[in-house]
């Protein structure tokens, strides 16, 4: 997969060839980002696999707790953690074959964006999905 050199680019071509997303840092708080998102995202059709290493039940789905622990291929990881967290979460994400990863809006990670476009990994940073799924309209296949 060709990475597009535009982020708005590299967003419609994400949003347009993945139909799950594996959401590390997703929360069983209904007031958080880190749920409304991926509710938001499922309920526009999009399958959600939470990672999350203290619930069990996130948006009505089995949650895992490492990227490692998801015993299916992953493709596109969605990420609510810290930046400085976010290195690791890329090296992980590498590690579990991810092709594309994304950190949400207000996340932004050098060392995250350096080690995914080593792997050949498409890469978004501080970008909303609910924003970025609204204005291209887009929805899974």
């Amino acid at each position: 997969m060709t990475a597009p050199s535009n982020t708005d680019d590299v967003v419609e071509q994400i949003l347009s060839t993945y139909d799950t997303i594996t959401v590390v840092g997703a929360s069983a708080n209904p007031s958080k980002a880190a749920n409304e998102v991926p509710a938001y995202m499922k309920n526009r059709g999009w399958r959600i696999i939470p990672v999350n290493p203290t619930a069990d039940e996130i948006v009505g789905e089995k949650v895992y707790r490492t990227l490692a622990d998801v015993p299916e291929q992953v493709g596109l990881v969605d990420v609510f953690r810290p930046g400085p967290e976010c290195a690791d979460v890329a090296r992980a994400a590498v590690a579990a074959g991810a092709t594309a990863l994304w950190l949400q809006l207000g996340i932004r990670s050098a060392e995250a964006r350096s080690i995914a476009e080593d792997a050949g990994v498409l890469y978004v940073e501080d970008r909303c999905l609910i924003i970025e799924q609204r204005r291209t309209g887009i929805v899974p296949g």
